[in-house]
């Protein structure tokens, strides 16, 4: 459900608690992007991060640090020790200390409800400040046993609730007894990465051959985003005789050699460009500038930055029918929404290619586009 447009509101105090840089990452990126939009309605702003954010063997890629510069127009304060229970009533008490009129706890995973929910306590017991959670996901996509007991006691500890797709309100419901105060407010755009390249220009610089078609899967590969659905797809009949590539674009987040094999195995080697290493923020719009079409051929999803990362490129894209994503993408309009198996992947990205639909999509995007601000971030957290 939407909410209503705030003609204005005013001057607050606002800390926001979740991940934020030196530690990298698309949730790092939005908290950061908050921030500045709060920043630029002239409030007063400061993020609270991690000192450790995951134990090592928790996380599965290379590293969990930025080798960007620090974001400017941003204070951010390294604080929070995910594993630290002295600790989180610490930085609760230093919170609470500084009378903030919002504190919005970025939430993502159940691992953090501990963390979160004690400082949030802490925070309450001031009598002054709002403590809203801003959910990318309540339950995640891998279950385990945790994902059952930890986050009741994270969402007990909130005033409200801001959720970015639907599904993730649902999800939310569950495990609220109080019926708190909750909406839905789509993810903004990324609009940070720069401006759109030439397409020419841009496979250039990625030594790509400019006569070839490019769809682009972007982001950590990890099992539920279905990137094994989307090369099974390319092995198809309506794919494999087309000049069509795929540009695989991000960090292994699991077993590498599984996708390699499936590669050979399907015949398609000659089809796939791998730039497995993550992408840093000055590349992005390299990729994809590069691309005809974004695929997201996800199992299971809530929503995704990526998709507000295409709106910002205006590019076409391919979703699955799972989760937010069919709400963000009207299909046949500026892209496709199938079931996720690799026969209806490929029917559609045949009907793209062979049919020239890319223009089409791209002028109707201009325009959808429009309904993702961060100024509606900030409205719909303010309504609560």
């Amino acid at each position: 459900m939407y909410f209503c447009k705030l003609n204005s509101f005013p001057y607050m105090k606002v800390i926001i608690v979740g991940t934020a840089y030196p530690y990298r990452g698309g949730l790092a990126t939005f908290n950061e992007r908050l921030a500045l939009e709060y920043v630029e309605q002239g409030h007063d702003v400061e993020i609270y991060t991690f000192t450790l954010q995951y134990p090592s063997f928790l996380f599965p890629g290379k590293t969990q640090f930025s080798t960007d510069s620090a974001p400017e127009k941003l204070t951010i304060f390294r604080r929070i020790n995910s594993c630290n229970p002295f600790n989180w009533l610490k930085v609760g008490r230093e919170i609470a200390k500084k009378n903030a009129d919002l504190v919005i706890f970025a939430y993502w995973m159940s691992f953090m409800a501990p963390c979160m929910g004690t400082i949030a306590r802490r925070i309450r017991k001031n009598g002054h400040s709002k403590v809203i959670a801003l959910v990318h996901n309540m339950i995640p996509h891998e279950l385990t046993i945790l994902d059952k007991l930890l986050p009741p006691y994270f969402v007990k500890s909130m005033d409200g609730f801001t959720a970015l797709s639907q599904a993730v309100v649902d999800d939310i419901n569950k495990f609220d007894k109080r019926n708190c105060p909750k909406n839905f407010a789509p993810h903004p755009i990324y609009d940070h990465y720069g401006e759109k390249m030439s397409c020419e220009a841009a496979l250039q610089q990625l030594k790509l051959d400019t006569d070839c078609r490019y769809v682009l899967f972007f982001g950590f590969i990890r099992a539920y985003k279905g990137l094994d659905l989307l090369l099974q797809a390319f092995a198809q009949e309506e794919l494999k005789n087309q000049n069509v590539k795929l540009i695989v674009a991000g960090e292994f987040y699991e077993d590498e050699q599984l996708y390699q094999k499936m590669i050979d195995q399907l015949g398609i080697r000659d089809k796939v460009i791998l730039h497995t290493d993550f992408i840093p923020n000055e590349q992005v719009k390299i990729y994809f500038s590069a691309a005809d079409i974004v695929a997201q051929p996800y199992k299971t999803a809530t929503q995704s930055g990526v998709t507000q990362i295409a709106f910002h490129f205006e590019k076409p894209m391919l979703v699955t029918n799972v989760g937010g994503l069919a709400e963000i993408v009207p299909n046949g309009k500026i892209g496709y929404v199938v079931e996720p198996n690799p026969k209806e992947i490929a029917a559609a990205l045949k009907d793209f290619f062979a049919n020239n639909r890319k223009e089409s999509f791209e002028s109707h995007i201009k325009e959808e586009k429009k309904k993702y601000a961060w100024s509606r971030m900030t409205d719909a957290i303010a309504n609560l």
